[in-house]
C-alpha cells in the first residue's frame, strides 16, 4: 500500500491504494478512542479496557491474515502491550521516583537551592535550571512537587506573585524531559513503539542533540518572556496565601547528646529546625522568649515550636522521637498496636494524618496526654487551632472543638482511629513519613541506574526494573508504596494505545494515514513533511495525553518515513519532542494541573502563555532539522 515515485524521484500522489475493511475498522476504533479520551465522559480505565475488549472481538470476527493465513491480531497480540519492555520500564521508573520522593532525596536538592544567598532573580534562574536538569533523569512530577514550595518561597521573598513562577516551573520540567530517553515516559513509549514496528529502539542520548536545541530555545522564552504574559496578581496576595498553610504547635525536649544540644541560634533560628518557628524555650522552669540571637540550646530545654505539616514531618523523620507529647519514648514511634502484629509488614509503616475534634467529642477539654493514643502506637506531633496561635506548653493545652491534630502511627492504628467518633480523621490527609535515613541509598541506586543505562552497560529496562527491585528489597519502599506508585490509568491507557498501534501496523492503517497526510500537504520534500508532522503531533498532544499521542502517532511517523525513504528514527524523535509540547492547555500534561491551583491560573492563561511556546518550539525544530540533521 505504498506510494510510487516518478522518474524524477518525486512521490506520485495520483493513485492511492484503496483501504481494506480492516483499515476502516481500525481507523473507526482509533477515532472512537480519541473521542472518548478527549470527552472524559467515561473514566480512562473504562475506556481503555472497553476498547481492548472491542478490538479483540472485532479482529476475531474480521481477522487480519498474514501470508500463512493466520490472524495477526489475536487476543495475545493485542494484549502483548502490557508486557512491553517500555511500559514495564515506565512502571519501574515510577517506583524509583517514588523512592526518591519518600526518602527526601529530592528535598535536599530543592532545599540546597532555596537556601543559597543569591539575588532573587539569580535564585529563580538557578532553581529553574536545576529543575530542567533534574527532569532529564527523573520523572518530572516529583521534581515539580519538590520545587513547588521552593519557588513559592522565592517568589514571596522577591516580591513576585506565585502566578509568575508556577507555570514556568511546570514548563521547564517538561522541557528537561525532552532531552534524554528516560526524561519522560513518553520517550520510552516511542522507543517501544519503534521496536514493535520491527526497528531498533532509541539509545539513551539519541534525542539529546535536537532535544537540547529545542529545550534551550524554550528555556529562554520561559524565563524571560513568559512571566510578562502571565497574570500579575500581587506579591501581597502571594504572601498572604503562603501564610495560610496550617501551622501546627508542637513541643520537644532537647536530649543529652542529641543533634540540638549545643546548637546556637543564628538570626533567631536553629539550623536543625529549618522552617520551624520556636516560640518559647523553657529552661529550668523559666521561660526564654525570642529573639534568640546567640542563645545556645542545653540538654533538658523544652521548646514550644510551630510549623507546617511538611516542616514537622521532616523534623520527625530526621530526628526520631524529638516531637511528641511529654515523656514519649523514641521506641513508641515504631511500636505496633497488637492488632498489627502478624499482618502485612507494611502495616507498621509510619504515616501522618490529620484528625479533627468534632463539636460533640468527649475529648473536648482533654489535654494531649489524656487522649491515650500512644498505647495504640499513635503519637501527636502537633496541634492546629484556627482561632489563634497557641504559645503555651502542650501539657497545658486543653483541646477544643475544631482543633486539628497532626498524628503519626502505623497504618492499622490509623485505620482503627477512623472508627472513633470522638476524633474525625480528615479524608485524604494520610501520607507516609519520609525515610530520610534511606535518602543516600535511594540516590545511589538511582545514579547507578542512570549510569548503567547511559553508558550502555545495561538496557534501560533491566536497569530500571533492577533499581526498583533493590529499593523495595532494602526497605526504602514498602511493597504497598511501590504498588501505589504505579498509576493504573497510565498502564491501561498505554496498553490500549499499544494495541491500537499494533492494529494500525498490521492492517496497514498507519501507512494509509501516512499516504493521505503526504497527499494533503503536497510534495514538500522530507524536511517539509517532517516539520508538518511535528506540528500535527504538537497540536494533538494538547488535547490528548502526551503518552497516548506518542504511541498513536509513532506508527504514522514510521509510515511517512518509509514512504519518503528517511530514517524512521528521525520521525520518532520528532514524535517525542512534539508530544512533549503540551503547553497550550492545562490538560496536556499532569504537571500543568499540579501548578494550576498554586498559580491561580485559568484555562486561558495556558493558551496565552503556552501557545506561543509551542509555536516557537515548532520553529526551533524546523531550524534544527536543517542544522542538526541536514535535511
Amino acid at each position: 500500500m505504498g506510494l510510487g515515485r516518478n522518474d524524477e524521484g518525486r512521490v506520485d500522489y495520483a493513485n492511492i491504494a484503496a483501504a481494506t475493511p480492516q483499515v476502516w475498522l481500525t481507523l473507526a476504533l482509533l477515532g472512537l478512542a480519541l473521542g472518548l479520551y478527549v470527552s472524559e465522559k467515561l473514566p480512562v480505565e473504562v475506556v481503555s479496557i472497553g476498547m481492548l475488549s472491542v478490538m479483540m472481538l472485532a479482529f476475531h470476527l474480521f481477522p487480519v491474515a498474514d501470508a500463512a493465513g493466520k490472524n495477526q491480531l489475536t487476543p495475545g497480540a493485542l494484549l502483548a502491550g502490557f508486557g512491553n519492555p517500555a511500559l514495564l520500564t515506565v512502571m519501574a521508573l515510577l517506583v524509583v521516583a517514588e523512592a526518591l520522593s519518600r526518602t527526601g532525596a529530592l528535598d535536599k536538592l530543592a532545599d540546597g537551592v532555596g537556601h543559597l544567598r543569591l539575588p532573587n532573580w539569580a535564585m529563580l534562574l538557578l532553581a529553574l535550571a536545576v529543575v530542567g536538569v533534574a527532569s532529564a533523569f527523573i520523572n518530572d512530577t516529583p521534581v515539580v512537587v519538590m520545587f513547588l514550595p521552593v519557588l513559592q518561597a522565592m517568589a514571596q521573598r522577591g516580591g513576585l506573585a506565585s502566578s509568575r513562577v508556577m507555570m514556568p516551573l511546570s514548563f521547564v520540567a517538561i522541557l528537561g524531559g525532552m532531552t534524554t530517553l528516560i526524561g519522560s515516559s513518553t520517550n520510552l513509549l516511542v522507543s517501544s513503539a519503534l521496536i514493535a514496528q520491527g526497528l531498533p529502539g532509541l539509545d539513551f542520548f539519541d534525542q539529546t542533540p535536537m532535544g537540547l536545541l529545542v529545550a534551550a530555545v524554550g528555556f529562554v522564552y520561559v524565563v524571560f518572556v513568559m512571566p510578562r504574559l502571565l497574570p500579575k496578581g500581587t506579591a501581597g496576595l502571594a504572601g498572604h496565601l503562603l501564610g495560610q498553610g496550617k501551622q501546627f504547635v508542637s513541643q520537644c525536649t532537647v536530649g543529652a547528646g542529641s543533634a540540638l544540644e549545643g546548637e546556637t541560634a543564628a538570626a533567631g533560628t536553629f539550623r536543625s529546625l529549618p522552617d520551624i518557628t520556636v516560640h518559647l524555650i523553657v529552661r529550668d522552669g523559666r521561660p526564654v522568649y525570642p529573639p534568640y540571637d546567640d542563645v545556645q540550646l542545653l540538654a533538658g530545654d523544652e521548646l514550644m515550636v510551630a510549623g507546617t505539616r511538611k516542616a514537622l514531618s521532616d523534623v520527625a523523620a530526621r530526628l526520631p522521637g524529638l516531637l511528641s507529647v511529654p515523656d514519649a519514648k523514641e521506641d513508641d514511634f515504631d511500636a505496633e498496636p497488637p492488632a498489627a502484629r502478624g499482618r502485612d509488614a507494611s502495616a507498621g509503616e509510619r504515616v501522618l494524618v490529620e484528625a479533627m475534634i468534632p463539636p460533640t467529642s468527649r475529648f473536648a477539654g482533654f489535654s494531649v496526654d489524656q487522649l491515650g493514643l500512644q498505647r495504640h502506637g499513635v503519637t501527636v506531633l502537633g496541634i492546629e487551632r484556627r482561632a489563634r496561635m497557641i504559645r503555651g506548653p502542650t501539657t497545658e493545652i486543653r483541646l477544643q472543638a475544631g482543633d486539628v491534630l497532626l498524628l503519626m502511627g502505623p497504618w492499622d492504628a490509623i485505620d482503627q482511629l477512623r472508627a472513633e467518633r470522638d476524633l474525625v480523621v480528615v479524608s485524604g490527609s494520610a501520607g507516609s513519613l519520609p525515610k530520610v535515613h534511606h535518602a543516600r541509598r535511594a540516590a545511589f541506586v538511582f545514579l547507578s541506574m542512570v549510569a548503567l543505562s547511559a553508558f550502555g552497560v545495561l538496557p534501560i529496562a533491566i536497569a530500571a526494573l533492577g533499581a526498583a527491585t533493590i529499593l523495595v528489597a532494602v526497605g526504602t519502599l514498602t511493597p504497598r508504596q511501590a504498588i501505589r506508585a504505579i498509576d493504573t490509568k497510565v498502564v491501561l491507557m498505554v496498553g490500549n494505545a499499544l494495541a491500537l498501534g499494533e492494529a494500525m501496523d498490521a492492517t496497514g492503517a498507519a501507512s494509509f494515514l501516512a499516504n493521505h497526510m503526504l497527499a494533503a500537504v503536497g510534495d514538500i520534500g522530507p524536511w517539509g513533511a517532517l516539520v508538518a508532522f511535528f506540528g500535527l503531533v504538537a497540536v494533538a498532544t494538547n488535547v490528548l495525553s502526551n503518552n497516548a499521542t506518542a504511541v498513536l502517532f509513532t506508527p504514522i511517523g514510521v509510515g511517512i518515513a518509509r514512504q519518503l525513504g528517511l530514517d524512521p528514527h528521525l520521525f520518532a524523535i520528532a514524535t517525542i519532542l512534539a508530544s512533549n509540547c503540551s503547553f497550550a492547555t492545562p490538560i496536556g500534561y499532569q504537571t500543568n494541573l499540579l501548578v494550576m491551583g498554586p498559580g491561580h491560573y485559568r484555562f486561558a492563561h495556558y493558551t496565552k502563555a503556552g501557545l506561543p511556546l509551542m509555536l516557537l518550539l515548532w520553529a526551533a525544530f524546523a531550524v534544527g532539522a536543517k542544522v542538526v540533521w541536514g535535511l
